[in-house]
């Protein structure tokens, strides 16, 4: 090729080496040459051209000569640019084979490189209804083109608006009493919300005992992993102003009383000192002689141990004052929720009673009715996915994962269930037919998303996910996102500047769960049983005004009607699914022994107009 260009560069003027000292003069001497070339003398005169063509030759090699170093120095660096390349590329071969070794090996932890999200992304879905999930999938497409919406946007039973708040009423018959028998400390032990029912039976026992309540302490655990005690989470101040006529709060001891080890003198009351849903009576009996002996007692845990009947109506009043009333998140709480809330909807709307409550001073001003009505409101569904990987092990029931996902199950007992395991080691075994048959196991992602479909919510609904980690990722989710692809959640509704101080805090996160939850236009759940969907739904009820529909499945009817997956007709699904939520809507006076947190409507805490 070099010597191709050399060639052709004859014909160039300024391209021989020789140009650039001959100047002009080279010019003449090129032309003759170019002459004896083209002109008669070529067949004439023969040896004038073999003489030209050798003293040509003759300056091109002492070019060549001249040159030589050079040549060889470009071949030398073109050499050593080719082995450095191949060094690179084998280095960095290298680190990307031992990034993707550490990723197998750490199995469990989150993936950060490229690799291991590329595999979790190409995991497939696991579907355990593919013809309902079909048939879904055809029922609404069809509705996104018809104007009309679910019937589940509102509350089926007038009833429900007849009831309305009042628990913060004063009761003549209850007030403080003239001297305290002592102090009552409490360390409660669990989540947001188990610390919630916690502080409001600790409040209903020292009115009990006519004692003077320490303002409560919560204890870390290694599973939330939260240091946040209770200035950090509600507003200290409004909690005793709000109860000042009912009982005495101080934010600690006095100084006298600290020194005490109140272990040594028999004041410390654990959870095994008390039964659970113990009675009033047992606290007269167990807890008061102590109190009165030594002017303090220490409930350590607390969990779940003051029963719900039989117990005095002021005081079942006065919890139901404290949980609705006098527990206010901080403002820092208040106004991420409020941000929260805000996107969600995407624009200000009409703020209601549940959003007063829980948003204090930073309820966002709602547009002009002209406004409404040119932009329309938008609506959101908020749903608590109870699906985390304890709850999935815990239930030991089969969710269409396999032997992988058995045998990783079962892993997970063994390490964290001891107790479950000796226990059914003893018992007889239960068919994965009869746990589900037995409302026993939790609802999957794609479960969720039939049971919404079967109500008629459209698939372009908003929908709020809280909770924790969904066992199985995005994989699990994906049936779920297939039919309602807007699914939303506090990590990505606010940017990481904002989440940042509730970072480390699961109980303030859990705290704006509970926000979107219960301000959201409908709250759906799919375990009734759960803390924070016990809470939820009750304050929707209690402020609600009949406007703030609950959807609780019942997972017995739930899995009889998903056992006919393979013959059910869609519009029959339909028909039974709603029947099923529409009976757990109707508005029931709460039965004796139930939850006032859940079911609030009753004298004691909230009245009736008629």
């Amino acid at each position: 090729m070099k010597d191709y260009q050399f060639r052709s560069s004859e014909n160039l003027p300024g391209n021989d080496p020789s140009f650039g000292r001959r100047m002009s003069g080279g010019d003449h001497n090129w032309k003759s040459k170019v002459v004896l070339l083209h002109g008669h003398g070529l067949k004439n005169d023969s040896g004038k051209l073999s003489s030209f063509k050798g003293a040509y030759v003759a300056k091109r090699h002492t070019w060549f000569r001249k040159h030589v170093r050079l040549i060889a120095c470009i071949f030398v660096l073109m050499g050593f640019f080719f082995l450095l390349d191949s060094l690179m590329v084998s280095i960095f071969d290298s680190i990307n084979l031992h990034n993707t070794s550490n990723s197998k090996n750490s199995k469990g932890l989150k993936a950060k490189d490229d690799t291991v999200a590329y595999i979790n992304k190409e995991k497939p879905s696991i579907k355990m209804y593919d013809r309902l999930l079909n048939l879904a999938s055809g029922a609404l497409a069809e509705k996104e083109f018809k104007q009309e919406k679910s019937n589940f946007w509102e509350e089926p039973y007038r009833q429900a608006s007849v009831w309305k708040p009042c628990a913060d009423r004063r009761t003549p018959n209850l007030g403080k009493p003239d001297e305290s028998n002592g102090y009552i400390l409490v360390s409660a032990n669990g989540g947001l919300n188990q610390q919630r029912v916690a502080i409001c039976n600790a409040v209903a026992v020292a009115s009990l005992l006519n004692a003077t309540l320490v303002l409560p302490r919560f204890l870390y655990s290694n599973v939330w992993k939260d240091p946040s005690q209770f200035g950090d989470i509600y507003q200290e101040e409004h909690f005793m102003n709000m109860l000042k006529d009912e009982i005495n709060i101080i934010k600690e001891l006095p100084p006298y009383m600290k020194s005490i080890d109140i272990e040594v003198i028999g004041s410390l009351i654990t959870d095994a000192d008390i039964m659970k849903e113990a009675t009033p009576i047992d606290y007269v009996k167990k807890v008061l002689p102590l109190l009165v002996r030594n002017g303090i007692v220490h409930f350590l845990g607390f969990g779940n141990r003051l029963g719900f009947d039989p117990l005095p109506s002021e005081l079942q009043r006065l919890r139901c004052k404290c949980n609705f009333h006098a527990l206010k998140f901080v403002p820092k709480i208040q106004q991420a929720g409020a941000l929260l809330v805000r996107r969600i909807r995407k624009y200000d709307s009409e703020h209601s009673m549940l959003d007063e409550q829980l948003l204090g001073n930073f309820i966002p001003n709602f547009p002009s009715e002209h406004q409404n009505i040119a932009r329309g409101l938008s609506s959101y569904l908020a749903l608590h996915l109870r699906f985390e990987e304890d709850m999935v092990a815990y239930s030991q029931c089969d969710f269409g994962g396999g032997k992988d996902e058995r045998k990783e199950l079962q892993a997970y007992r063994e390490i964290h269930f001891p107790l479950l395991m000796e226990r059914l080691i003893k018992s007889k075994p239960i068919s994965q037919v009869e746990l589900r048959k037995l409302g026993r196991c939790p609802l999957t992602p794609e479960e969720a998303a039939l049971l919404l479909a079967g109500l008629g919510f459209k698939g372009g609904t908003y929908i709020y996910l809280a909770g924790s980690s969904i066992y199985g990722g995005k994989s699990r989710m994906h049936p779920f996102t297939s039919l309602y692809p807007n699914l939303v959640t506090k990590e990505t509704l606010l940017t990481p500047n904002e989440l940042e101080p509730f970072r480390n805090f699961s109980s303030q996160m859990a705290a704006l769960d509970f926000i979107a939850c219960a301000t959201a236009d409908v709250f759906a759940m799919t375990d009734s049983g759960s803390q924070l969907s016990s809470l939820v739904s009750g304050f929707r009820t209690y402020y609600g005004g009949g406007h703030a529909p609950n959807l609780r499945p019942n997972k017995k009817r739930l899995a009889a009607i998903l056992s006919e997956n393979g013959t059910i007709g869609w519009n029959d699904f339909e028909d039974r699914v709603r029947k099923m939520i529409e009976e757990g809507q109707r508005a029931r006076v709460r039965g004796f022994g139930r939850s006032i947190y859940r079911q609030p409507r009753c004298p004691e805490c909230m009245c009736r107009s008629y």
